[in-house]
């Protein structure tokens, strides 16, 4: 059985196709496609506040490419989630609606607490102990998702608008700073000793660019001394020597200075970042509806 996973973005929009077999009642994947179309939609709703036609026009062309490669694959079921950018946007459920009648993609609209749990959801194919406990931290274009893990176990989440594209367009208020640090520290206990868990593309990439394996632990300073070095380039000399995206290059900076944010204020010295997002989360809860 195929099954695919359309996230829309801030900075990107992806689509995600599986494989998935069930083997007593334990649930496999293996990635047919993974595609990433570089569309910012957050560019227009953190500046505008809605999304321009421009956008809401290559949008439907990447939906109607996305019809078509889901088709090809002989997709059984598919979710598309639409996360903070669309959300937030004054037109976002107009939009959402024409995208729906000229495509025949239906998207949901999620909240930040539902993108929290979703990418949750993949906590036990992540090689994370069900003993220890876990800051989960997942950074996209405009929203910050922040879950506290115990014994397994999703204590609380809460997603928050600070984002790297945000931080591109200098949209953030230090209110937002100062709420994040205070959940967090509402949340975590000095002898927690909390290991972060890092999820997101910039993250990811950082990871990778440091040379560590998975389960690897990438330390607080680590990722501290690669986004000086990163920011120590100009835009198009990051891009060749780090071998980076345009759309990723503008923002990987923002996207490291908020996980480092995250991690001073929870007191946590290590992260860990395993392969897992909201596409991986949307296949997993379809699977479960498929058994």
């Amino acid at each position: 059985m195929k099954l695919a996973a359309i996230d829309i973005g801030s900075n990107a929009i992806r689509l995600l196709i599986k494989r998935v077999v069930f083997e007593k009642g334990i649930v496999n994947t293996s990635k047919i496609l993974l595609l990433r179309v570089p569309l910012r939609l957050g560019e227009d709703v953190f500046k505008e506040g809605r999304i321009l036609d421009d956008k809401c026009e290559k949008l439907l062309k990447v939906m109607q490419s996305f019809k078509l490669l889901m088709e090809v694959n002989e997709i059984v079921d598919y979710r598309a989630c639409a996360t903070s950018a669309m959300r937030e946007a004054k037109n976002g459920i107009e939009v959402r609606d024409f995208i729906n009648s000229q495509s025949e993609v239906f998207i949901d609209l999620i909240s930040g607490e539902e993108e929290a749990s979703l990418i949750f959801s993949n906590w036990k194919t992540s090689g994370l102990s069900v003993k220890k406990s876990y800051l989960y931290v997942d950074v996209g274009g405009g929203s910050t998702e922040i879950t506290l893990l115990k014994n397994g176990q999703r204590i609380t989440s809460r997603s928050f608008k600070v984002g790297a594209v945000r931080l591109l367009e200098s949209t953030v208020k230090d209110k937002v700073w100062n709420e994040l640090k205070d959940f967090i520290k509402s949340i975590v206990k000095v002898n927690d000793n909390l290991v972060s868990v890092g999820s997101g593309g910039s993250i990811t990439k950082i990871f990778k660019e440091s040379n560590h394996q998975p389960h690897d632990f990438i330390s607080y300073n680590e990722i501290e001394e690669f986004v000086k070095s990163m920011a120590s380039f100009e835009l198009e000399e990051r891009i060749e020597k780090f071998n980076l995206k345009p759309n990723r290059a503008d923002v990987i900076i923002f996207a490291g200075e908020i996980y480092l944010f995250v991690m001073k204020s929870a007191g946590s010295t290590n992260m860990i970042v395993p392969k897992m997002g909201v596409g991986d989360g949307i296949i997993k809860r379809l699977a479960l509806k498929h058994i």
